[in-house]
């Protein structure tokens, strides 16, 4: 089952969105740094408040 409808690599080109914008490159790497470090505070408050909910405190 051959449904590709590319037959040759010659000529062949790529894009990369936002390659040639370094200040978008940094925003968006910022964003998802962002993102894990949020999600990784919220995992601790919620772990911590689970921890002393279950001992009492």
């Amino acid at each position: 089952m051959n449904t590709s409808p590319i037959t040759t690599w010659e000529g062949a080109e790529a894009y990369f969105t936002f390659a040639d914008s370094p200040t978008i490159l940094i925003l968006l790497v910022l964003a998802a740094a962002a993102v894990c470090v949020g999600g990784i505070v919220s995992m601790i408050k919620h772990e911590s408040y689970a921890y002393k909910k279950l001992n009492g405190k």
